[in-house]
């Protein structure tokens, strides 16, 4: 499974855990990821409809004590020559169907794959790490609104599933498991999904794929048994 070895990409499950601050448990990883003191902040997916300056305000007082510049992409003119002049992209949570929309729409899927082949780092949340799959169909988001294709950045040969749940067997829920769901696609699709639990994150560089956290993620290919995937690095 060939990753680009130019790419260097954080994708993250969670831009937060539970009893912990917005991205507090990963912004020492984040930090040294980036290199950084300047970052472009894509705030499209709006979680909860939050609007973009307030969603990129959020992301500059998390950062504030490590005097990281945060502007958001949205208050550029020009925004291709903003993701071109980019030290470092980061790409936030919320709904990634939102996201994928917007991005289509201001044609900056082709610029974004440019920039991150080039080496800019990049780091996703969620929605923002569902985009490096080959497409958002195992994302856990409702089609809010409708892309004109379900093709992410494909800067990883598989698919992500963020905030991947355990089925609960106390559970008196009906409803499909992520489990279920995930093998539903496989009727369809034939790419590996790799389900990020809350807490883990892949860390992409020089060809290799390191899960980092202390939880294993979970590996679905189509007519096989899941299986779990230990930290360090993986192998397909």
């Amino acid at each position: 499974m060939n990753i680009n070895p130019a790419y260097k990409l954080l994708v993250v499950s969670t831009s937060t855990i539970f009893g912990s601050e917005f991205l507090a448990y990963i912004k020492e990883e984040f930090v040294e990821f980036i290199q950084s003191d300047e970052l472009l902040f894509v705030p499209f997916a709006r979680p909860s409809g939050i609007s973009f300056d307030a969603y990129t305000m959020k992301v500059q007082e998390a950062l504030m004590d490590k005097n990281i510049k945060v502007r958001g992409l949205h208050e550029f003119n020009n925004r291709k020559k903003a993701i071109q002049d980019a030290k470092a992209i980061f790409v936030g949570g919320g709904n990634t169907f939102l996201l994928l929309k917007t991005l289509y729409d201001l044609d900056l899927m082709p610029q974004l794959r440019v920039q991150i082949a080039k080496g800019i780092p990049y780091v996703g949340t969620s929605a923002g790490s569902n985009l490096t799959g080959l497409t958002i169909g195992t994302t856990n988001d409702m089609p809010i609104v409708y892309p004109p294709s379900f093709d992410a950045l494909g800067l990883l040969p598989f698919n992500i599933n963020p905030h991947y749940l355990d089925p609960d067997p106390a559970s008196t829920h009906k409803g499909e498991t992520r489990e279920t769901r995930i093998q539903e696609f496989h009727q369809f699709n034939s790419q590996p999904v790799v389900g990020l639990r809350e807490g883990s994150w892949l860390h992409v560089n020089a060809g290799k794929i390191e899960l980092k956290g202390s939880l294993t993620a979970r590996l679905f290919k189509p007519n096989s048994e899941s299986v779990e995937l230990a930290p360090g690095l993986i192998n397909f």
